[in-house]
């Protein structure tokens, strides 16, 4: 498999462990990754604030470039938000005087768009091109002891997502049981966190965050493949418990940490120590679990 890929700005920064832990991931199931040269901000939910316009000649650049290198292979996209834009900007695309408009903002850099690269989510990529199945025969480190709570956030699986359910996403759990762990189902796994209400209405966004963190609190940690729920749901909970009148304590990772942990990388390769709460006391589950199974072996 290969894959043309686009960072996007957190995983430059803030998500720097989503990047890192993606890439070993991947190259570790046999995936060939090249970096799109000369990608630029996708505008987030930022853009279309200030020019409906701006808001799809900014992704459309970054897929201008893509088809520009002309192989056929997919775009790849880690973060839900720049997967959002990607596939609304391609939906906006297909009325022609739209796309008019798009190619002649481009122009300026002698780009164009024609709406024929398709960009993908890692999770769509993960479930779909790999599959629990080829992720499990790479499994050296089973998660046995560990329970996972998958959250897809909003942007993941809707609008326009073909790849999974946009009320009742799946696509996770097989994975992390190819990976050993213990799934934990819960009713906000597709809920809005509220990252975009911190900035204009705090309060609001993190009762949101509350709601997400109080329904998965009953497993060791939550998986997620969004950066901007990881930074609300991990950055936000000494917030969240001041509001809630109680400590919330649950670790917040991606999910091809957990996958890379799976394979056998160290917990310092996926960068652990990157996250505000720590991701230690959840990991030492997994460590109980060997050493009971070793001493019911032993007996």
């Amino acid at each position: 498999m290969k894959y043309l890929f686009y960072p996007g700005c957190s995983q430059e920064a803030s998500a720097l462990e989503y990047r890192d832990s993606t890439i070993a991931v991947l190259e570790a199931l046999g995936a060939e990754i090249e970096e799109l040269a000369e990608w630029t901000c996708c505008g987030a939910s930022a853009a279309a604030v200030m020019s409906d316009l701006l808001g799809v000649v900014l992704p459309a650049r970054n897929l201008a470039l893509a088809e520009r290198v002309g192989d056929g292979r997919d775009l790849l996209a880690i973060c839900s938000a720049c997967y959002t834009n990607f596939q609304r900007t391609a939906a906006v695309a297909a009325d022609r005087n739209m796309l008019y408009r798009i190619n002649q903002a481009l122009e300026v850099e002698e780009l164009a768009y024609a709406g024929k690269i398709r960009a993908r989510h890692l999770l769509d990529v993960l479930a779909n091109d790999f599959g629990p199945e080829a992720i499990a025969e790479r499994v050296r480190r089973p998660l046995t002891g560990l329970t996972v709570a998958p959250y897809y956030g909003c942007q993941t699986v809707r609008p326009y997502s073909p790849f999974d359910d946009d009320q009742r996403p799946t696509s996770m759990v097989a994975l992390l049981e190819a990976l050993g762990a213990t799934v934990y189902r819960h009713p906000r796994e597709a809920s809005c966190c509220g990252t975009s209400l911190l900035m204009t209405k705090p309060q609001v966004g993190v009762a949101m965050a509350g709601v997400i963190l109080e329904a998965a609190g009953p497993a060791d940690c939550i998986a997620t493949v969004c950066p901007m729920c990881h930074v609300n749901l991990d950055g936000y909970q000494d917030k969240v418990s001041r509001l809630m009148g109680r400590s919330v304590s649950v670790p917040v990772v991606f999910l091809p940490q957990l996958i890379g942990l799976a394979f056998g990388f160290s917990e310092r390769d996926m960068l652990f120590r990157r996250h505000i709460v720590p991701v230690g006391p959840a990991l030492a589950r997994m460590s109980d679990a060997a050493a009971e199974q070793e001493s019911k072996s032993a007996t």
